[in-house]
């Protein structure tokens, strides 16, 4: 017998090959601006074109794990990453926990520099891994991380650019109906968007798919009360039976941002079903839009009032429905 049949060697497979990454911007805004932004995940979706929604799921002053929702090259992805928040050195540390194929393993940090007392360089660098070492799990990784990044990085310019317009620009707004019905049939009524072209008078057509159990993607064209059709585009994420939040990946023109969720409570014998809207409104299309002469306060009622009419309307007929089939 051979040494080698006597004491079979272990194949091992080599390391996974590490890739880097970087990508930066000039921002005019102090650093201290620029890094509060990046530190608040609560607002990416809000920010950031590809962040669809972010969860907590622990965080103290410094440090934070979150779950994202992101599109990616044209697909929606999800994560689980830790983040270590360091203000005094204006950096933000990240390690995805959980990725998602053809990711095996991702990070990175984001790092502010002060060039003078009112603009900064921001850096967002990465490194990964991909599984097998794919070649093609390469080039997509690379290929998102660049359009990605870049959409990133705009945003945070933006918003720390127009910092001191943000109050002005950006608003929230609820609409809320108690309903005597159970929580399951006005969910089921939320939930499947695909049937609104029959359900509501306001939904002309509505595509949905599902490919991911509990990430929704739809388009819909919505008609207003002036009788114009506007299209839209969304990323749904539902959560149980009482939650439900989106993302309109494609916005009408007044809008750069639009974020929403429809949440399910119980109240006495029914339930109170809410539907919130989060805006940015985009000053540069207020008077292309509305007309000469018309401001950023014209434009959030005029977005207020579309916006609260669709819910109210589908809220209305989720009650009828619900109600319904309770009586």
């Amino acid at each position: 017998m051979s040494v080698t049949e006597q004491y079979p060697t272990t194949s091992r497979k080599p390391a996974p090959t590490p890739h880097r990454s970087l990508h930066s911007v000039s921002v005019a805004a102090p650093a201290e601006v620029v890094h509060g932004i990046v530190a608040d995940v609560t607002r990416w979706p809000e920010f950031f074109a590809p962040n669809v929604h972010v969860e907590h799921l622990a965080r103290d002053e410094r440090s934070e794990r979150i779950r994202i929702w992101a599109t990616a090259n044209g697909e929606v992805k999800t994560w689980v990453s830790r983040r270590e928040l360091d203000p005094e050195q204006l950096t933000v540390t990240f390690r995805q926990e959980v990725s998602t194929a053809p990711v095996a393993s991702m990070g990175g940090k984001w790092v502010v520099t002060p060039v003078n007392a009112t603009s900064s360089l921001l850096e967002l660098y990465h490194d990964f891994t991909v599984i097998d070492d794919d070649p093609a799990g390469v080039a997509w990784v690379n290929s998102a991380l660049d359009t990605n990044s870049a959409a990133e990085l705009a945003g945070i310019k933006d918003v720390a650019e127009a910092a001191g317009r943000l109050d002005e620009l950006m608003f929230s707004f609820d609409d809320t109906v108690h309903i005597e019905g159970d929580g399951a049939d006005v969910f089921d009524f939320l939930n499947r968007a695909d049937l609104w072209p029959e359900r509501l008078p306001h939904v002309a057509r509505l595509d949905l798919t599902e490919e991911i159990p509990g990430v929704q993607v739809m388009a819909m064209d919505t008609r207003t009360a002036d009788g114009s059709t506007h299209t839209t585009e969304s990323v749904r994420v539902v959560f149980g039976t009482d939650r439900i939040v989106y993302k309109q990946t494609t916005v009408p023109a007044l809008m750069s941002a639009h974020t929403g969720r429809w949440t399910i409570v119980a109240a006495g014998t029914g339930v109170d079903v809410t539907s919130r809207h989060t805006v940015i409104i985009k000053p540069a299309a207020v008077e292309k839009v509305l007309g000469a002469g018309t401001s950023v306060a014209d434009a959030r009622a005029y977005v207020h009032k579309a916006l609260s009419t669709n819910s109210t309307n589908t809220l209305r007929h989720a009650q009828a429905y619900a109600e319904s089939r309770r009586g």
